[in-house]
């Protein structure tokens, strides 16, 4: 048996070899002094998640879940939180001391969390380029920060609909808008890149002379073609690894119970393994 102060914690996900959260998870327990804790990645499919958590013994805190598993896990939990529920989608599981398995999503927090670092407690409205997961916890980030409509620009009617269902659900003002109409989305005071790599490079010659905010959610490679063209005009850029770093702190607190540790630390380890790729 492991001693009691022996933790374990891991991300699990396919493809998992590209997570960065173990570098930030372990950047966080460095700087906090939690010397007897660990944090690994696991390669796991839909497939073996329920064999691979109920293998798990007392010495098990916690685990980070990324795709496919956000929604995969969720009839494996005892309870998930609100925010969990409000987009049926859990990137936090943390293990009570009486064997409890409790769910949470800290994906919208940290993207609150990274829009307020940078100054962005409320607009007036946004646009979102994209429909995916990562969109839906947009729109519920949004539903706190974003007073008016939010546009949505979408590949498909289907797409359209779906977002038009989690701005309904969410208490989001959600208007769709066609993808090839996606250079107007630029204008917004607020826009969320939600989109895979190259998505949105057909759009760096559109960027206004003097943009908003541009919130991309990629992470790598950085920056973007978008983003670096909204930084050469001057605009507000806030990337794919503040919203790591902002949901990895949130995790640690969850799982450690201890305050998380200095941001600075823990999105410098996050830069250093990016550069050393």
């Amino acid at each position: 048996m492991p001693s009691v102060e022996a933790r374990r914690a891991a991300v699990l996900g396919s493809p998992i070899a590209h997570s960065l959260s173990p570098v930030l998870h372990r950047a966080a327990y460095a700087e906090l002094g939690l010397e007897h804790w660990s944090y690994d990645r696991f390669e796991v499919d839909e497939a073996a998640l329920p064999g691979f958590v109920d293998g798990l013994d007392a010495s098990w805190a916690g685990l980070s879940l990324t795709m496919p598993l956000k929604r995969a896990v969720i009839p494996l939990l005892d309870e998930i939180s609100a925010t969990a529920a409000s987009v049926e989608a859990v990137n936090t599981v943390v293990f009570t001391e009486d064997g409890g398995r409790v769910g949470d999503n800290t994906d919208i927090p940290g993207m609150i969390a990274a829009l307020r670092e940078r100054g962005v407690d409320k607009v007036e409205s946004a646009a979102v380029l994209g429909a995916g997961a990562t969109a839906s916890s947009a729109l519920a980030a949004l539903a706190a920060v974003c007073a008016g409509p939010v546009t949505a620009y979408v590949r498909s009617p289907e797409r359209a609909a779906e977002m038009r269902g989690w701005g309904e659900r969410l208490g989001v003002d959600v208007v769709t808008a066609d993808w090839a109409d996606g250079a107007e989305a630029l204008g917004a005071p607020l826009v969320i890149a939600t989109t895979p790599a190259g998505a949105t490079d057909a759009f760096t010659g559109s960027v206004p002379e003097a943009p908003g905010i541009l919130f991309d959610v990629l992470y790598e490679p950085w920056p973007t073609e978008l983003a670096a063209a909204w930084s050469a005009r001057g605009g507000a850029v806030v990337g794919g690894l503040d919203l790591l770093v902002h949901q990895a702190l949130l995790q640690v607190e969850q799982m450690t119970g201890r305050t998380p540790a200095p941001l600075s630390a823990v999105r410098h380890a996050g830069e250093a393994a990016l550069a050393a790729r």
